[in-house]
């Protein structure tokens, strides 16, 4: 089953069930999904619906931030339930200790000396942790290893 047909599943589950948020998160879901398969003209596979829910994963973390700084406690953990649910439409995440062997990993294949090759080696490790770890977090975490 594709991640777009489970996704389609657990809307049906949760009409059936009356569970109304998770059906309102589900449905913008797959609403972002045919948005950018009309703007684009193709049929999303399982990467680029992961690429979706990782854009509207990072959304809501932003708007969590937002929400919490001008006290909306309510909208800040309603977006947080829907980061959850996103989130469960993941690849398992990977390890700290995972995430650190594929960098150094990826600094030793590309002959990365400095924060300069910085590219070179977000391009590898982004082949391989793509959907399993949030990028910003990793970024940071190869950029620290550059500079040292």
């Amino acid at each position: 089953m594709t991640l777009k047909e489970r996704i389609t599943e657990d809307m049906k589950a949760a009409m059936r069930a009356g569970e109304k948020e998770r059906l309102s998160t589900i449905r913008m879901v797959q609403a972002a999904i045919k948005q950018r398969e009309v703007d684009e003209r193709v049929t999303l596979d399982d990467a680029q619906v992961l690429a979706v829910l990782e854009k509207m994963i990072k959304q809501r973390r932003e708007s969590v931030v937002q929400f919490e700084q001008g006290g909306r406690a309510d909208l800040a953990a309603r977006e947080q339930t829907e980061i959850e649910l996103l989130q469960s439409y993941l690849p398992a995440q990977l390890s700290d200790a995972e995430i650190e062997s594929i960098i150094r990993e990826a600094i030793a294949t590309t002959g990365a000396a400095s924060v300069k090759d910085m590219g070179k080696v977000m391009g590898v490790v982004k082949s391989q942790a793509a959907g399993r770890a949030d990028m910003g977090a990793v970024s940071a975490r190869i950029k620290a290893a550059l500079s040292a």
